[in-house]
């Protein structure tokens, strides 16, 4: 097949680092040469211009899905293994079968187990534009996600912090104690949650 027609589906996720909400993972599949501009690492673009490509993404890609794997699911498996499980199942959710034309490429380090042969690739979020890709929609995603969730919990400032344990999000922590969307394993979650049953 010439190089215009290859498929490459990335993969990749968003939140492993949070204390709070769900890993999510997003799995884009794009042409060779495709006519996206603008993909990059997720990380260092702005909110609007993630929005702004994502409704590109979802409308242009030759196909896409998000999936989640929940704080319970990471607390029992690892935040890892959890990745890996949203990545899987984000896959799946795409209805593709192994095919020679269609090229897997996961971010990081690890590639997920039951999936067609692929690889994984460290920095592929900023160096493959399939995973570029799969990281905005799995960070707009989650954003949206953790937008939900200050309007359920408003004492979190999860909106602005996403989850993530930055000084704000550890002084409401302190304040408020833990909530069921935490991840309990979490080291200042676990401390926080011992010193409630030493009390």
């Amino acid at each position: 097949m010439a190089a215009k027609h290859k498929l490459i589906c990335g993969l990749d996720e968003a939140g492993r680092g949070a204390l709070a909400g769900p890993v999510v993972a997003a799995a884009v599949v794009l042409r060779a040469r495709h006519n996206l501009k603008g993909l990059a690492d997720s990380k260092i673009l702005p909110a609007a211009e993630r929005e702004r490509l994502a409704k590109e993404i979802m409308e242009r890609a030759e196909a896409w899905a998000v999936a989640e794997a929940s704080p319970d699911e990471i607390c029992r498996i690892n935040i890892l293994q959890a990745s890996l499980l949203a990545m899987r199942r984000a896959f799946e959710a795409l209805g593709l079968h192994a095919d020679s034309t269609l090229s897997v490429i996961a971010d990081g380090l690890y590639y997920p187990l039951g999936l067609p042969v692929g690889c994984a690739q460290v920095k592929a979020d900023a160096l493959v534009p399939a995973v570029s890709a799969a990281g905005i929609l799995a960070k707009v995603h989650r954003d949206g996600l953790m937008r939900q969730l200050q309007e359920v919990h408003p004492q979190f400032a999860f909106g602005r912090h996403k989850g993530y344990p930055t000084p704000q999000h550890l002084q409401e922590l302190a304040q408020h104690g833990p909530l069921p969307v935490h991840r309990r394993t979490f080291a200042p979650v676990r401390a926080l949650l011992q010193t409630e049953l030493e009390l």
